[in-house]
Formats: C-alpha cells, structure tokens, sequence
C-alpha cells in the first residue's frame, strides 16, 4: 500500500479558508497571572464607549533547593474595552492579585527616526487569582445592564 503525500506547492497554493465574521487569524493569545501595580483607570471614549487600563507585574517564582525564589518581575499594560472595562474598574484595585487573558497587540511608531515598540495586552478575560484568596462575585441589576447598554447604543439624529 502506498500513500500519496501532496507537494509542499500544491498546499502552498491552497488559498486559506474564508475567515468567519471578525475571528482574527494569527492573533497572538497570551495569558498572564500577576498583580495589579496602580491605580485602574477607566475613560469614556465614544458615547458609551469605555477603556479602563492597568499596570501589572508577573514575577515568576521557584522552588529550589528547599526554598522559593523569585525570578525578574516584568511589568505588562493591560486594556480592556466597553462592559468589562467598568466591572474591572468595578473590582479591583492596586495590589490585587490577578489572572489576564487577551490579545498581545504591539504599538509601533517613530522617535527621531527610530522605530519604537511598546506591547500591551487588550484583555477579553481578567479576573482575581483565588490561587491568593477569596472573592464574592455579583452580577449587575438587569436595570444597569439596560441601562449601560441603552447608553452605548448611538442616538438618531
């Protein structure tokens, strides 16, 4: 029995899938648990359109050799968008241990000729670290829901 492989040119020919709605191909998915280092800060951009962002280090630690030891911290902007931009604004607060999951997206612009880059995560999920403790979870009222969503819908003219 023998089998047919196909030539790295046929495949490589092969256009990709059509993509579905906005699912974003190739976006780089990152997941960070740290701590929260400053004050949150939360803004209206659009008619009911928020950002809040955050400073956060993840500072990796060991056991070794009967004991824990802690690696270099490296610090992370975090932002998130709409609904989730006000429960994190909501919820937590400087020092808080947390868990991140979004989109590592780069802001590339130039200095004095120089190209420069700075990396932030635009965050889909962000929540406490309970590996670190508690925490009491509340929905909103179905009356700010509508109410928040009201708002962000654009008025006629």
């Amino acid at each position: 029995m023998s089998v047919v492989v196909p030539s790295l040119e046929v495949i490589a020919a092969d256009p990709p899938p059509p993509p579905r709605g906005d699912v974003p191909m190739y976006d780089t998915q990152i997941t960070l648990a740290g701590w929260i280092g400053g004050e949150i800060t939360l803004r209206e951009v659009a008619a009911g359109r928020h950002v809040a962002s955050f400073r956060m280090a993840c500072t990796p630690t060991r056991y070794r050799d009967g004991e824990w030891v802690k690696g270099t911290t490296s610090w992370h902007t975090v932002k998130v968008w709409n609904r989730l931009a006000r429960h994190v604004a909501a919820s937590l607060h400087s020092g808080d241990p947390v868990v991140v999951h979004g989109r590592l997206v780069a802001d590339v612009w130039d200095r004095d000729g120089k190209p420069q880059t700075s990396w932030e995560v635009v965050a889909t999920s962000v929540g406490h670290d309970l590996a670190h403790g508690t925490t009491t979870f509340s929905k909103p009222e179905v009356a700010q829901v509508a109410a928040a969503e009201e708002a962000a819908e654009p008025q006629a003219a």
